[in-house]
């Protein structure tokens, strides 16, 4: 095929993927995030597909963003020639063994500063030829609609067309710090923690405020309340530090403060629930060999530096 018929293929596909991107995503912004882009790119890149085309697909406004008739037909024929490409490529790669080529990962804000990035670092250091590109949010990142190669999250998705492989768990721990509890005293029962300042995490518009507890083999639950709340585990964090109430966090966010006696736990003979890490993959038959190496580099170094 001449060069210049071949870079006019390119174009149209790269055309359809940003489509495709854009639907998923359902607006301009979210698209624009997931690419590192603006969203004037984004409009620029959709007018210029419409333009082709010759035809209307999408009825957008400041505030709304919705496929007509034909965007819909358009959509459902382009999603399948994508995730074609994208089978192929994947089946293609999957055939050799050099680790190399562009790596998306997403994962929870706190636990990819503390945890992830130093990973990749290594993980870099031992595969050269990979490059990584590291998106962190608390909002939930979803391995299709933000374009990830592997989405580390907090428990299963509700979508069933994803793989999903358990990389670690850990015991959720009540803890503070020592001069909350020389101020505030410790409490020696999980009733207790009516009395005290609870920190709670924030997930969309429900307020994480039931904690779980075991006693003897039987589970029960304290619905606690305090000053502060937030969407960042990160600032619960930063908030347990300056002494500003007790929380529940997971075992994996806070070993250097545990070791170093900064932040100490309560409530240890009550058993919290278990919290689970998850390595999310588009379910493909084929997984290119740079995600397979990170998916196993990841999950022997978590499960080495981050015990139960």
């Amino acid at each position: 095929m001449p060069l210049e018929k071949a870079g006019i293929v390119a174009d149209e596909v790269a055309e359809l993927q940003l489509f495709v991107q854009i639907v998923k995503a359902g607006n301009l912004s979210a698209a624009a995030r997931a690419r590192n882009s603006s969203p004037a790119a984004m409009s620029r890149g959709l007018s210029a597909l419409e333009s082709r085309l010759g035809v209307r697909l999408v009825t957008r406004t400041s505030r709304s963003f919705e496929l007509n008739e034909e965007g819909q037909l358009f959509y459902e024929r382009c999603a399948r020639i994508v995730a074609d490409i994208a089978e192929a490529e994947a089946e293609a790669s999957s055939k050799g063994d050099v680790v190399k080529g562009m790596l998306r990962i997403g994962a929870p804000m706190e636990l990819g500063r503390r945890l992830i990035a130093p990973l990749i670092t290594d993980f870099t250091q031992k595969f050269p030829d990979v490059q990584v590109h590291l998106t962190l949010s608390d909002a939930g990142l979803d391995v299709i609609d933000d374009g990830l190669d592997v989405a580390l999250r907090v428990g299963l998705p509700a979508d069933s067309g994803v793989i999903a492989k358990k990389i670690l768990s850990a015991k959720r721990i009540v803890c503070a710090s020592p001069t909350y509890f020389k101020k505030h005293g410790v409490p020696a029962k999980p009733s207790d923690l009516l009395q005290h300042d609870c920190i709670r995490l924030v997930r969309g518009r429900h307020v994480m405020d039931t904690w779980i507890f075991q006693d003897q083999g039987k589970r029960f639950e304290v619905i606690v309340n305090g000053t502060l709340c937030t969407t960042s585990g990160e600032v619960v964090h930063d908030w347990v530090r300056a002494s500003q109430g007790i929380a529940l966090k997971a075992a994996w966010d806070l070993q250097p403060e545990l070791a170093a006696g900064t932040i100490v736990q309560c409530l240890s003979e009550f058993w919290c629930d278990e919290i689970d890490l998850f390595a999310i993959c588009a379910n493909r038959q084929h997984l290119s060999p740079r995600i397979r190496a990170f998916l196993d580099f990841v999950a022997k170094k978590l499960t080495i530096f981050v015990p139960k």
